[in-house]
């Protein structure tokens, strides 16, 4: 299929061929009929995009300091890396389109395949022939409207939401700032509650757009018309509401607003326009500021929008989903009219010259929409673009051989830690070959086939299994999925190498233990790298061998999570130590020589700190502090073992010393964090080729597995679990 994406670091504009994406449970499958461009929204993220470096830094001063943070914790290198692998992808454009369902997910009930829907979201209502929308993302259209009218459900509902921040009475009257594609919703909506609306806007054709379409008077904000109209409508008190729908670097909308304000007035923020609240204009008047977050309550919550948990209509009335409804009904009761908006509907194949008039000003227009090929009606079913083949369980796969080079390897999921952390160095690896990328999302699965040059890409695992070429598969999705693909590609013959964790549960553990079982294959990797970093294989040399049980002392000083993270989705996710924490407990088997054989842990009430301590069989300890609340500035990993009269000590893979007899330190000279991804990798794809050994033992994999998994039940039960030592 096709879809329009964009290169953030070159600003080009391309309309690129990406797989279909793959129908996922609690979402529908869903072919573009009219899709909507947001003239406000998405022409400044072009613009943005052909910025130089410095101006894309002046215009997103949040980025620059996320990136100076990761600099001070990953280092420069590992930051830099992270950064221009962003920078340097494909990203998508969209957020608002009407289409019809073309399949349905397991879970969905409200809909069926040739039904109409709008849908919504910056992630599932894209620019594409075909879109994956979760459950709480499209709604069904109403009887009568049309597929292009409903194309305006999204920004409908920002606006829409807008309004019902500024709380509008019958009667009242409102100021709207800026008339372009929210501010003209914005005034037909108010007009529909009974407010008596002003326009401001500096283009007359816009103006008078507004006019036509319910409000009373309009004008340019630097005019007398404008203060006039609203001293005729209000007596000379001023307005009960102002909506800023403007954007630009301007103050004067926010300046205007607080003129024009009655005593105790409120001011809605819905565009993104420059906020320096002239603050005696505002004091005096008391004015209430609010902030209209996009479509509504749900907006920017995974549970909501991916999960498809809704909240309690009585708890709240309306939610982003419910908002979407209400726009549609009333654009198809005849309330709202978006037919005057429409300034061009142009085929999608033109998207790129559609933008390119829309960005150099040749072509001035409220909305722009896309239709698709075909333009699917209402009720009329598209054929599948795909057809999904069946899941073949419970067949005997033949263990790994040896493989002839180049050595073959797939990808499963094309992440931030893919992109960033295992496919620089594989890609550059003399004797690999990039077979296979899969992914859900097709413009992830096309962003890295473009960067590391795989040979394809797909949305169809099934495939890639069976493709008896590919000789290992790598596992690099979401936590909740790295035990069930895990099974699938053991028993389907090829080599794993998984991110961790392996498993979140002891069911999932099991249920790979057993996949080992049936098939007679082993040939499993967990990406615990840190084993492998050099300057810690060094440290360990210098050490030496010891004669008597060691104390180990393991920092790691993790943060906070920004809100929103999927790694705070524990209902699906598991906790952050349940993913993270195989790496550390791996490290510290390593370094004693042995797997643990209890595990205990506490956890300071009200925090996610945890004091976890490992006993080995030797009485080696080694107590791990996993530390969510300490300074950011602070190293994230550093870690003491002592035994036999020596010390051993790691800086964040940055530094290290070993204190004995001799001493021992590492180059002072800062350098980059190395954590072993690089020699892991190296080490896995040789044992790919040569059918050699695993470079971990997956006696070693499974105990670290379940020593992670045993902490949770050391918290519940507050004593220490013993490990029991079979496979």
């Amino acid at each position: 299929m096709k879809q329009v994406v964009q290169n953030y670091k070159s600003g080009e504009l391309s309309v690129l061929d990406v797989p279909v994406p793959g129908c996922k449970p609690g979402g529908v499958l869903v072919r573009s009929a009219f899709s909507l461009i947001s003239t406000g929204t998405e022409l400044m993220k072009v613009s943005e995009a052909g910025m130089s470096m410095l101006g894309k830094a002046r215009s997103r001063p949040d980025q620059v300091a996320k990136v100076v943070q990761s600099v001070a914790v990953n280092g420069l290198p590992a930051t830099y890396r992270k950064v221009m692998g962003k920078l340097d992808s494909y990203t998508p454009l969209g957020y608002s389109l009407c289409g019809v369902v073309e399949q349905v997910g397991a879970g969905i009930d409200d809909v069926k395949v040739g039904d109409l829907v709008a849908c919504a979201g910056n992630e599932h209502a894209l620019h594409a022939e075909v879109n994956w929308v979760p459950r709480n993302l499209y709604v069904p259209v109403p009887d009568g409207l049309e597929p292009r009218h409903a194309a305006f459900g999204t920004v409908g509902s920002i606006a829409l939401q807008g309004v019902r921040q500024g709380e509008p009475q019958l009667g009242e009257v409102a100021l709207v700032i800026g008339l372009g594609l929210i501010g003209q919703l914005v005034v037909q909506l108010l007009a529909a509650a009974g407010v008596r609306v002003v326009g401001a806007d500096p283009d007359p054709v816009r103006c008078e757009l507004a006019e036509r379409l319910g409000a009373v008077a309009c004008g340019d904000p630097g005019s007398a018309a404008v203060e006039n109209a609203v001293a005729e409508l209000t007596g000379g008190h001023g307005v009960d509401q102002v909506y800023l729908a403007a954007g630009g670097g301007s103050n004067q909308p926010v300046e205007l607003a607080a003129r024009l304000a009655r005593d105790r007035g409120r001011v809605v923020d819905i565009g993104k326009c420059r906020l320096d609240l002239p603050w005696n204009a505002y004091y005096e008047k008391e004015l209430d500021v609010r902030f209209s977050r996009s479509y509504g309550p749900g907006r920017y919550d995974p549970e909501y929008e991916l999960d498809g948990r809704d909240y309690p209509i009585g708890y709240v009335r309306w939610t982003e989903r419910r908002n979407l409804a209400c726009f549609l009904d009333l654009a198809a009761r005849g309330r709202v009219d978006v037919e005057p908006l429409i300034s061009r509907i142009a085929d999608f194949e033109d998207a790129v010259e559609t933008y390119r008039q829309l960005k150099d000003g040749e072509l001035k227009a409220v909305a722009v929409l896309f239709r698709y090929p075909g333009e699917a009606g209402a009720g009329e079913a598209q054929a599948p673009a795909v057809a999904v083949p069946a899941v073949r369980r419970g067949t005997a796969a033949a263990p790994a051989r040896p493989s002839r080079s180049p050595v073959r390897l797939a990808f499963v999921g094309a992440g931030n830690y893919a992109t960033s952390m295992l496919l620089p160095h594989l890609a550059r690896r003399e004797g690999v070959e990039l077979s296979a990328v899969v992914t859900t999302t097709a413009l992830s699965a096309a962003n890295a086939q473009r960067k590391f040059g795989f040979a394809r890409a797909t949305t169809d695992l099934d495939a890639v299994l069976g493709d008896a070429s590919v000789d290992a598969v790598f596992v690099v999705t979401r936590h909740s999925s790295h035990a069930e693909l895990t099974r699938r590609a053991l028993l389907a013959g090829k080599t794993v190498f998984v991110e961790k964790p392996l498993a979140l549960t002891e069911d999932e553990l099991a249920g790979v233990l057993a996949a080992v079982e049936e098939s007679g294959n082993d040939r499993l990797q967990v990406g615990f790298n840190r084993r492998f970093a050099p300057l810690l294989r060094e440290a360990k040399a210098r050490f030496g061998a010891r004669t008597g049980p060691a104390s180990l002392r393991y920092l790691v000083n993790a943060g906070r999570l920004q809100p929103g993270s999927w790694y705070l989705q524990q209902g699906t996710e598991g906790s952050r130590f349940a993913g993270e924490g195989g790496h550390f407990v791996d490290t510290a088997s390593w370094l004693l020589g042995a797997d643990p054989v209890s595990v205990y842990a506490v956890a300071p009430s009200g925090n996610e700190d945890l004091q976890i301590v490992l006993r080995y069989p030797d009485g080696s300890t080694a107590t791990l502090s996993y530390v969510t609340a300490g300074a950011p500035g602070f190293p994230k990993e550093t870690l003491d073992l002592v035994a036999d009269g020596k010390v051993l000590k790691l800086d964040d893979f940055v530094r290290a010393s070993v204190y004995g007899s001799k001493r021992w330190v590492s180059s002072r000279l800062p350098k980059a964090r190395d954590k072993g991804q690089s020699a892991e990798l190296a080490s896995f794809v040789r044992a790919v080729r040569t059918g050699g050994p695993m470079p971990v033992p997956l006696e070693s994999l499974v105990a670290t597995t379940a020593a992670t998994l045993a902490v949770q039940a050391a918290l519940v039960g507050g004593a220490p679990v013993t490990l029991a030592r079979s496979l």
